[in-house]
């Protein structure tokens, strides 16, 4: 068993075990957003990647097509370049019913199929949202024989992470306790950022 460096409690990773990354990119953000980081991808690819045979690393986002510049843009062409598979689709924008501007950016579906079609080739999945939409998947994955870490926090009020999906996961890391290992540094360089995500619900039961 190989431990990432950090209090990772009863969070075990075997040397030999394949493992892969699957990333909400904008419940990812909200969540360290809440806990005041920002995320370095690059050192969070290098602690995964040291805890086991990483095959793959998924990072899902929505994309607003309509505009000239996108902040995340150097974020998803960084990562593209890095080590990353990245997923994006078009945002749906829509007025709500106070008449305010919103963005729709789900990637629940994407993420859902990708985990599915890479059970069998993984031992270890490891998700990072906390979205309890996704408590059936995780089943669905173990039932194959593949293992599920959940990557979110609890430390937010209201919680990010939601209750079924951490009962139902085999483990769940505490995002604040890798703050020390994955928080991005000032002034650390282009890679390291992590953008402007789509206004999107990030809430646990989204």
């Amino acid at each position: 068993m190989l431990s990432l460096g950090i209090n990772m409690n009863n969070v075990k990773f075997y040397s030999e075990e394949r493992i892969g990354l699957f990333i909400d990119g904008s419940n990812l953000y909200a969540a360290a957003r809440s806990l005041g980081f920002d995320i370095d991808y690059k050192n969070l690819l290098s602690v995964f990647s040291s805890a086991g045979r990483l095959i793959r690393a998924y990072y899902y986002t929505a994309l607003m097509d309509d505009q000239d510049y996108l902040p995340i843009r150097p974020l998803v062409d960084w990562l593209d370049y890095n080590g990353y598979t990245i997923v994006t689709k078009p945002t749906k924008e829509f007025t709500d019913s106070t008449g305010r501007r919103k963005i729709k950016g789900n990637m629940d579906m994407e993420l859902a199929i990708d985990v599915l079609e890479m059970a069998d080739k993984i031992d270890h999945a490891v998700l990072f949202s906390g979205d309890g939409d996704f408590r059936r998947l995780v089943e669905a994955v173990q039932r194959r024989g593949c293992r599920v870490t959940v990557v979110s926090t609890s430390r937010t009020n209201p919680p990010m992470a939601a209750d079924e999906l951490r009962r139902q996961a085999d483990n769940f890391i505490e995002l604040e306790e890798l703050k020390e290992e994955i928080a991005r540094k000032p002034k650390q360089g282009e890679g390291c950022l992590i953008g402007d995500q789509p206004e999107t619900d990030s809430s646990p039961n989204n």
